[in-house]
């Protein structure tokens, strides 16, 4: 195979044309043991390997097992480092798809890019294991927010849509139910349309509140088998209601997640945080500059309990940035036209 990238690499990650030009060229070749991973690598008609000339700004000429790589320095040592990372995963069984192969490519500017898949020495990989799937991080921010996830007993998630707060947040409680660390699974989130008024819903209470809840299903769906989705709903293993039906419990025993926290009340938010029992993790997720209830950011409870929670022992927060949104490239560009570059 020898191909040129067939358009200019994205500027957001590739050096500015006048540096690369400045930068000493390179070459790097790389060789995989398990020839049967090859065509996944690649991609059909190699467009994996496209995707990352294209990203990266340089050749990549495979030939048998072998890649060589030629370009800018640096930009070789990314594309390199990604490569690797890229096979690792197939060797793993991990699923290998372009939003993948994007994040890795964003996080290959980062130094710690070896350590996010493999773990410093001595230490284990950062990786969330569900009955469908691995996680690894996609991000530079979902880093520490999956240490703080495995660790701490209240975290708070900020950041835009697509950085992967609550999908994550689901992601480590089903892991967590798996292996019975926690007895249950509670998912919640205010009933509050954002920008509509929908009226009357027909049907049972169920039937009316589902509509809100239905992301959560789909992270759920996604980690695990929908039998076993429907089985642990009926045997009460997960729950998953409005923030409304939480008052008077303690929510003992259980990994408890809140979604789209910015439209509680501040009333509200006390509430939720106050159901805390024993051995119980609590992620609260939600985009501060998206308030949908009545009085905007002023009226948050989100944003009012991380500015009176922030540095209390045992609570942690994380923020994200339109430079982790995981989803298609083109949301991250949207937030940052709306939001800002990210700082």
């Amino acid at each position: 195979m020898g191909r040129k990238p067939s358009k200019a690499a994205d500027p957001a990650i590739s050096p500015d044309p006048v540096v690369i030009r400045e930068h000493r060229r390179a070459k790097a070749e790389l060789s995989f043991e398990d020839q049967s991973l090859l065509g996944a690598l690649f991609g059909q008609f190699d467009a994996n390997l496209v995707q990352v000339e294209n990203r990266l700004g340089v050749f990549i000429h495979a030939r048998g097992d072998k890649v060589l790589i030629e370009g800018p320095e640096d930009s070789v040592a990314r594309a390199r480092d990604v490569l690797q990372t890229m096979y690792d995963r197939l060797a793993m069984g991990q699923d290998l798809d372009a939003g993948a192969i994007e994040s890795l490519i964003a996080m290959s500017n980062e130094p710690t890019l070896e350590g996010i898949i493999t773990g410093e020495k001595d230490t284990p990989p950062i990786m969330i294991r569900t009955r469908r799937k691995t996680i690894v991080p996609r991000s530079a921010g979902q880093i520490p927010y999956m240490h703080q996830l495995a660790r701490e007993d209240i975290i708070f998630a900020l950041g835009p849509a697509g950085t992967g707060k609550t999908y994550l947040a689901v992601a480590q409680a089903v892991s967590q139910l798996i292996t019975g660390s926690v007895q249950r699974l509670i998912l919640s989130r205010p009933a509050v349309e954002a920008g509509e008024r929908l009226g009357f819903l027909p049907g049972d209470m169920k039937e009316k509140v589902d509509p809100y809840l239905r992301p959560l299903y789909d992270a759920l769906y996604d980690c695990m088998p929908p039998e076993q989705v429907e089985r642990r709903i009926a045997s009460g293993e997960i729950e998953i209601a409005p923030i409304a039906f939480m008052r008077g419990r303690t929510l003992a025993d259980a990994f408890v997640i809140l979604d789209e926290a910015q439209n509680t009340t501040r009333e509200q938010m006390k509430m939720f945080l106050t159901r805390f029992g024993q051995n119980s993790r609590m992620v609260v997720c939600g985009d501060p500059k998206q308030v949908d209830i009545p009085g905007g950011d002023s009226m948050s409870g989100l944003a009012d309990a991380v500015n009176k929670l922030e540095g209390v022992e045992g609570i942690a927060v994380s923020r994200f940035t339109a430079a982790d949104v995981v989803r298609h490239p083109i949301v991250g560009r949207i937030v940052e036209a709306y939001e800002g570059p990210a700082e």
